[in-house]
């Protein structure tokens, strides 16, 4: 294993400075000069993905496929989707008109925060740092990146390449654990994002407890902060789901990485009576996946290992402790950190296997009577990072996504869409707050600041505003208020549709128009 040189902490405090004085210096405010080093930041990964692949292999001995799909390419095409639309992104842009304040020429300038913390954890130890800060380079910060100590050899490499390949005055890498992290806390910074599972200062805290000690330091300072905290992100499984897609996407999502990912299927409801059909789904996919067991335990191109010592120890006891039943792998090699794919059916609320997120690749299979008690288990539970479902019926998602609440809410899909271009990446609740990926990157590290240009003429119109006050100048104020809606007879009736005021006024309008063409063929 890697031996990873930590920062010395008594320098860290300088490393901050020397990028406060980067950012002092305007050279991020150009977009020319931002894209440049998000140019830099693309060819960094591109031309190191091998050496990338061999550490993420040493440190998780995750197959290069699942480190290209997963991680890699992310990384660099979200560098590609910032260098693409930071031209756009960064231009002023006016509000929706307004009588009242046009004259004053508002506008909305996009300024860069300042000086931006990003400390990453280890189960993506490459995508979760590298694209936040695309983010914040595109907006035109400079940046203290953390990479997590449980994975060594990819946190040297990253520390390695980003100095060679970045503006040392606008990023810097500072390795180390509790100590370092906690002195990097204690710091101001001008935002700060963490995404944790199970990751730095406690291996065996869970997201909430950890992102409780960020956001209690960053309080000190004011700082923002951007929370990802994972969790127990389910899945309702309907019995009119596409069941041999279902089980491929269900047992690909929990083991990928071995398990470990944020957003990771953690555990299935199913209709009681659905249950045994959709293991036997899995137990079908499973050998295609893993036709030979021995090669998925021996080689790590086949399959991920867990982390640490510590984190295989954790997920093994909650498999040893369930009272549910293995029906598909269950094997255990501690000294290898090797967790079989485990699908345990009939877990009750209650298991060791709900008792917290499992960030491994055991499976829970929990019956329910209908999707209505699949809600009801859902509702009663901390909001997820994700929730899923697999259904053809578009009433049941319908109902699923309405009557529940999580960062995301996927149909038929488990995993994949933290790298959809568009769609935001974050929590709510417990499993987070604030959001990034794409544009929501670079507006999370963008400061919206306010700017009006008003005219001396202006006083003419609003010239009220200044005392002596007269009860003139106070009604005067009433013009500014505009018209309102009528004012409301009472609440709206329910399955009230809102298409009938517009059929009305549509018949109206053709009524007219016939009687136009009546009036002109009669004169």
């Amino acid at each position: 294993m890697t031996t990873l040189k930590y920062t010395p902490i008594e320098e860290i405090e300088g490393i901050r400075n020397e990028l406060r004085a980067g950012f002092a210096s305007e050279k991020m405010k150009p977009v020319a000069y931002r894209k440049y080093q998000l140019q830099k930041l693309m060819y960094m990964v591109k031309d190191n993905m091998n050496k990338f692949e061999e550490t993420l292999k040493s440190d998780l001995g995750r197959p290069n496929l699942e480190s290209r799909f997963m991680e890699l390419i992310p990384s660099i095409t979200e560098a590609l989707v910032q260098y693409k639309n930071v031209d756009k992104w960064s231009k002023p842009t006016k509000p929706p008109f307004n009588f009242n304040f046009f004259a004053m020429k508002p506008l909305i300038r996009k300024e860069p925060k300042g000086t931006i913390l990003i400390i990453a954890p280890f189960n993506y130890p490459v995508w979760l740092l590298l694209s936040p800060l695309a983010g914040a380079l595109a907006a035109g910060n400079t940046v203290l990146l953390k990479p997590s100590e449980s994975t060594p050899a990819t946190s040297a490499l990253l520390e390695e390449v980003v100095g060679k390949y970045l503006d040392k005055d606008v990023v810097r890498v500072v390795n180390g654990a509790v100590p370092e992290t906690t002195k990097l806390l204690e710091l101001q910074w001008d935002h700060t994002i963490c995404t944790n599972n199970f990751g730095f200062l406690l291996i065996t805290a869970g997201g909430p407890k950890v992102a409780k000690i960020v956001a209690t330091a960053a309080a000190k300072h004011l700082t923002p902060v951007t929370l990802e905290l994972g969790g127990k992100s389910p899945v309702i499984v309907d019995s009119s789901c596409d069941l041999k897609t279902t089980a491929k996407r269900l047992l690909w999502g929990k083991t990928v990485n071995a398990g470990q990912t944020c957003v990771a299927p953690d555990y299935v409801l199913v209709p009681r009576d659905f249950q045994d059909t959709l293991i036997n789904a899995l137990k079908e996919v499973y050998e295609e996946f893993y036709p030979d067991a021995s090669l998925r335990a021996s080689a790590p191109e086949a399959y991920s290992r867990i982390v640490t010592p510590q984190a295989t120890n954790r997920i093994a006891g909650l498999l040893e402790n369930t009272q549910g039943t293995v029906v598909i792998g269950g094997e255990v090699d501690k000294a290898n950190k090797y967790i079989a794919p485990t699908i345990v059916k009939d877990v009750k609320p209650g298991d060791s296997l709900m008792s917290e997120e499992i960030f491994g690749p055991i499976l829970p299979i929990v019956p329910v009577d209908n999707i209505e008690e699949a809600i009801k288990f859902v509702n009663e539970r901390d909001h997820p990072l994700a929730l899923y479902v697999f259904s053809q019926d578009n009433q049941v998602k319908t109902k699923v996504f309405d009557k529940t609440q999580s960062g995301a809410a996927i149909a038929n899909e488990v995993v994949i869409h933290t790298g959809a271009d568009g769609l935001p990446f974050g929590g709510v609740g417990p499993s987070g707050y604030g959001m990034h990926t794409g544009i929501y990157s670079f507006e999370m590290f963008t400061h919206l600041r306010s700017s009006l240009d008003s005219p001396s003429w202006v006083d003419a119109v609003i010239k009220f505003r200044y005392p002596p006050y007269t009860k003139a100048k106070t009604d005067a104020t009433m013009r500014l208020m505009g018209s309102l809606p009528a004012r409301p007879t009472g609440p709206p009736v329910a399955g009230q549709k809102w298409w009938g005021k517009w059929f009305i006024v549509a018949f109206a309008v053709a009524l007219a128009g016939g009687l136009t063409q009546k009036w002109k063929r009669l004169h």
